[in-house]
């Protein structure tokens, strides 16, 4: 499940990953979200915190990340991942080559160093 957090503001999309996340996640929450913002800012920055329980992506739902990252490559500005599994870190290693914007790793109890590194 994907939970938008109160915290979002401007172009800034900060979201939680509880459990494992659905194609329906990225069709009725994320995706809607992040395509607004792309539209009214320009470029999207996002936060995305993983809780404890977070279990991955279901296939279609890695899918959904996938294209959609490639279709938007050049519109993130940033993107900070915190927390999850060490496997996480090293996806968003990858995917940093395939986009423009930054994309920083934070563990688990450095969400307020996330933050301040998206908001500047």
């Amino acid at each position: 499940m994907i939970e938008v957090l109160p915290e979002s503001h401007g172009n800034i999309l900060a979201v939680k990953g509880l459990g494992t996340l659905t194609d329906l996640d990225y069709q009725n929450v994320l995706i809607p979200q992040l395509d607004s913002l792309i539209k009214e800012y320009g470029k999207a920055k996002c936060l995305f915190v993983m809780d404890e329980a977070f279990q991955g992506w279901e296939l279609e739902a890695a899918w959904d990340d996938a294209t959609f990252g490639l279709r938007h490559r050049n519109d993130f500005e940033k993107i900070a991942v915190v927390g999850g599994p060490r496997w996480v870190e090293w996806c968003a290693k990858l995917s940093a080559h395939l986009m423009s914007g930054e994309i920083k790793t934070f563990s688990t109890g450095d969400l307020e160093k996330a933050w301040e590194w998206i908001t500047h």
